[in-house]
């Protein structure tokens, strides 16, 4: 088990206890693998992977610790149980499991049936495979985030809307080199997204159609528009409903590629990694506890 105490304004250390109780209660001997942080967490668990000392990972967190969790499975026949605590949620909720809610979680866990979801691999050009499961922000929410993440204060949700208003002010469109499959696209655009899953955000749909069964990656394009316009079409994502404007395209392929100058993009909420970059889908690599 690794937990994020921070997770769900500190919520998450209360709810990983008390997973952690129900899962010793139910008869299992759990391992704490938590450290300071992701760094040393996910050293821990591939070392207890490694060692053949643990049947099941479970992490009690937001969508990082599940990106985490992710990280040490794909490829792997060890099943991932997630205990939802953190702030958004976005793949628990789009997998269907409770959030928020320790004795729900630890049920599923214990009794529930195992589904196969696909995940999306980036091979590192040091020769490391990188995973994950939920959405790939490469545009202007990336851009948000790195705004956001560069602050030490406000804490939670704040810090994201005012650096969406900062950044508002001062973001151009991206220059873009788009490949799915191989074809090649170039645009202008204001927003990219790669999805497996169709959330992120806290409740953004962003590709809606998403599935994390389907063998296949969703790609968003937001084509250049004005700020206005952006500030009319980006709260549409909640409801899903932006993917009928004209400046939206989406496509949908196994392989893709992105090249952009000076975009660090982010996936299941966490700092991914420079563009250019590829990535591919490989279908259920991923055992989940639902």
């Amino acid at each position: 088990m690794v937990v994020n105490p921070t997770a769900g304004k500190n919520t998450g250390a209360r709810i990983g206890r008390e997973a952690a109780a129900l899962l010793a209660a139910a008869g299992h001997d759990v391992v704490d693998l938590s450290a300071m942080d992701g760094a040393h967490a996910l050293e821990r668990g591939r070392a207890a992977i490694a060692d053949h000392a643990v049947d099941c990972i479970v992490v009690a967190g937001g969508d990082g610790m599940v990106h985490l969790g992710v990280n040490l499975v794909a490829g792997t026949d060890i099943p991932l149980g997630i205990i939802a605590a953190g702030t958004g949620n976005d793949n628990a909720r789009e997998l269907d499991l409770p959030v928020r809610d320790a004795a729900r979680a630890v049920e599923r866990v214990t009794h529930g049936a195992t589904r196969r979801i696909d995940a999306i691999r980036r091979t590192t050009p040091r020769g490391e495979d990188r995973w994950f499961v939920g959405v790939l922000a490469a545009g202007f929410d990336a851009v948000v985030n790195e705004r956001a993440n560069g602050w030490r204060w406000p804490k939670g949700q704040m810090r994201y809307n005012l650096a969406l208003l900062r950044e508002l002010g001062v973001f151009r469109p991206i220059p873009y080199v788009i490949e799915v499959d191989g074809t090649r696209y170039e645009t202008r655009a204001m927003l990219v997204a790669v999805g497996n899953g169709p959330a992120y955000g806290g409740g953004m749909r962003v590709v809606p159609a998403a599935s994390y069964d389907d063998g296949l990656l969703d790609v968003l394009i937001l084509h250049e528009v004005s700020t206005p316009t952006l500030l009319r079409v980006f709260p549409q994502v909640f409801r899903g409903a932006h993917v009928s404007h004209p400046a939206v395209e989406i496509l949908q392929g196994r392989r893709v590629r992105l090249e952009a100058r000076g975009i660090v993009s982010y996936a299941d909420g966490e700092r991914f990694g420079p563009l250019p970059m590829e990535c591919e889908v490989v279908p259920g690599a991923v055992t989940v506890l639902t």
